[in-house]
């Protein structure tokens, strides 16, 4: 991360709470990533144990947001911070939401996990949904770390990402209706995986939505509902 923007106030105490913010965000987005690993597994194998340690991990993911988010309005009163202190504190509000319901999506997934757990078609397996699931693990993880090194090098790419995570979420949504259409008796199977497959697409835009609020810590630009070539330019923009 950047020692710069970290360590430099002459309240030591005030550079401890930034620095245990910034720790416990880290620890709810390795809690959530652990819930979507699970969470796939959960449902493609059946396993209802699995499903049920997702489901767990939500009160985890929950308090920690209600943490993060009284510590930062604790320091937003207390210290009145500027510039980069303020971003921080602001974005770190929008991205433990953003985390929150990548987590509320996992569990989605792990609670029809339980339901078709004894689905006749799981024999057949879910290749269909493995790639996004790959593309959107990926992007999570990267916007984490883009968090943590303050670091805007993987930001673009994760911004390509989910318009692939996008077209692949069109492509197995086509892929399934043709099914479907060919016999009625995929329906049922396609359905399930439709479901499963929009909450990973969620996810994928939640892990975007956290790279942009790194880019506005960073930076100070608001690249939300912006144009492919404005996100380019805020990113080329000098600090």
């Amino acid at each position: 991360m950047d020692t710069k923007r970290f360590g430099q106030h002459i309240s030591h105490q005030f550079d401890n709470e930034l620095e245990d913010i910034r720790n416990k965000v880290l620890t709810m987005g390795g809690v959530v990533e652990e819930q979507i690993v699970l969470a796939v597994k959960a449902f493609t194998r059946a396993d209802i144990e699995l499903a049920e340690t997702v489901i767990q991990q939500d009160d985890v993911v929950n308090n920690l947001e209600m943490d993060i988010d009284h510590e930062c309005t604790e320091i937003l009163a207390k210290r009145q911070p500027a510039a980069f202190d303020l971003r921080l504190l602001l974005a770190t509000i929008k991205i433990i939401t953003d985390l929150e319901r990548i987590g509320d999506e996992a569990c989605r997934i792990a609670k029809m996990s339980i339901q078709l757990a004894n689905s006749e078609y799981y024999h057949e397996g879910f290749h269909e949904i493995q790639h996004l699931v790959d593309m959107v693990k990926q992007m999570l993880h990267q916007s984490l770390d883009a968090f943590a090194r303050m670091d805007l090098s993987q930001v673009a790419d994760i911004k390509n990402q989910d318009v692939k995570a996008d077209r692949e979420y069109v492509s197995i949504v086509r892929q399934l209706i043709t099914r479907m259409m060919e016999d009625p008796r995929h329906i049922s199977r396609a359905l399930d995986i439709l479901w499963i497959a929009r909450a990973l697409e969620r996810i994928g835009d939640h892990s975007c939505n956290i790279s942009e609020q790194v880019i506005y810590m960073v930076k100070g630009k608001d690249v939300r509902h912006t144009t492919q070539e404005e996100f380019e330019q805020a990113l080329a923009e000098k600090r």
